[in-house]
């Protein structure tokens, strides 16, 4: 299946330039997408491009990844409402580092035939003078060409500098150096990118006389129309240290059937028959969730690791399914402060420790509102620590009930979780 087919049945394209498909049924073709670094991580947006590239390395082109060092110094306002604040070198030299080692994750760089190449604007645009680039680039493109693109006019009432307006003239010129100096034909990127991209592929004609190509996809949103990949926290990252294995897993568990029917195209490298046969099994049986589950590990593995996505699993069966306390106890920090995010905690005292359960419960921790209490729900075997039942009120409290030598998990039902902090 060619690059084009395979990303139509995926439901990844949105414009394609005449001629595009010629040009990659004819040879192998060099092609790019950019990357923004305005942040230490790519997140699940950035992930559409990733695949887009991965795809295309697969059906035998060279896939280019810019990271746009000289541009996150100017700011892209396709798609945003307002100017952003624009970053210092430094701050760009480690977001740079950051990204590239998230790339390095998806392509092969190792091809023989087609390796996958990163590349830096800011590499040659260091020394390109504003009077050589007004001589050499914008005396190619009018004003009217560049006014006549939606980025613009949607800034025109709240306004627009005149750094951003210039901006599809340098990813313009991006395009025109990867043509001149790494035979890159293509550009692809998502579909508010459309505007900047085609600046590129006239400015390839008109100051060199060549043909170049463009191809973009949707913009994903939400069946519900909420913005995708994003939580009340904010982004999903593709960093660890930003959003959790176990968020990242959650976030794609939690989608809708509409929504995980869609991701699975674009997001993991299943086949058609594959996926189908996922659904087919999916609709016969909805509550138990198999699109979500095969979904959620796909790409919690190919992002993080397979470790990752098993712990992500035992850290939601926690949760939602029945585990034991040295499931618990095997969780890290990070992993059980996600997991109990927003359910009630106290604060006790070690000296509070070595306590009898029912006073444990009730005028230690207030988790239970009184002895009484306590004790009908140790007999009604509805109090559990750590996931343990306890059906002895004598019981000890001690620091061996400690999780990381810190939390104590208290337990009335199936739902009501009290997380008590031992300081």
């Amino acid at each position: 299946m060619s690059f084009v087919e395979e990303l139509k049945w995926r439901g990844m394209i949105h414009d394609i330039m005449p001629g595009t498909e010629e040009q990659l049924e004819k040879e192998m073709t060099s092609g790019y997408i950019g990357f923004d670094p305005t942040a230490d991580s790519l997140h699940i947006g950035s992930l559409v491009q990733i695949m887009i590239l991965v795809h295309f390395q697969r059906a035998g082109h060279k896939p280019i990844a810019l990271v746009g060092g000289a541009t996150g110094m100017v700011g892209d306002p396709s798609g945003k409402s307002e100017e952003r604040n624009l970053l210092s070198k430094d701050t760009l030299e480690h977001n740079l580092w950051c990204v590239k080692k998230q790339l390095e994750k998806f392509l092969d760089f190792e091809a023989v035939k087609n390796p996958a190449e990163i590349v830096n604007n800011y590499d040659w645009f260091e020394k390109f003078s504003f009077l050589d680039f007004i001589r050499d680039v914008g005396k190619h493109i009018t004003i009217s060409y560049m006014m006549a693109k939606d980025s613009v006019q949607k800034r025109l009432e709240t306004g627009m500098s005149f750094t951003e307006f210039t901006y599809q003239l340098v990813q313009g010129y991006d395009f025109y150096h990867l043509y001149q100096n790494k035979g890159c034909k293509i550009q692809m990127g998502g579909s508010d990118q459309w505007g900047n991209i085609v600046t590129g592929t006239e400015l390839i004609r008109r100051k060199d006389g060549g043909e170049a190509f463009a191809l973009t996809c949707p913009l994903i949103k939400k069946a519900d129309g909420g913005k995708f990949g994003k939580t009340e926290e904010g982004n999903v990252w593709l960093d660890k240290e930003k959003t959790s294995p176990y968020k990242f897993y959650q976030f794609w568990l939690n989608t809708s059937d509409e929504d995980a029917s869609k991701y699975i195209r674009i997001f993991t490298l299943l086949d058609k028959e594959e996926i189908e046969n996922i659904e087919i099994e999916h609709n016969e049986a909805p509550h138990m969730r198999l699109l979500q589950k095969r979904l959620a590990e796909d790409i919690t593995v190919r992002v993080h690791s397979q470790e990752d996505y098993e712990m992500a699993v035992k850290a939601s069966n926690i949760l939602f399914g029945k585990a034991t306390s040295d499931a618990l106890k095997e969780l890290s920090e990070r992993d059980l402060l996600d997991i109990f995010e927003g359910v009630p905690q106290a604060n006790v005292s070690k000296s509070d420790l070595n306590t009898n359960v029912v006073d444990f419960v009730s005028e230690v921790s207030n988790v239970l509102s009184s002895k009484g209490e306590a004790r009908r729900t140790i007999k009604e075997n509805a109090l559990s620590i750590n996931k343990e039942k306890v059906t002895d009120s004598e019981y000890i409290v001690n620091e061996d009930d400690l999780i990381g030598g810190k939390y104590i998990l208290v337990q009335r039902g199936k739902k009501n979780y009290h997380l008590v902090v031992v300081e």
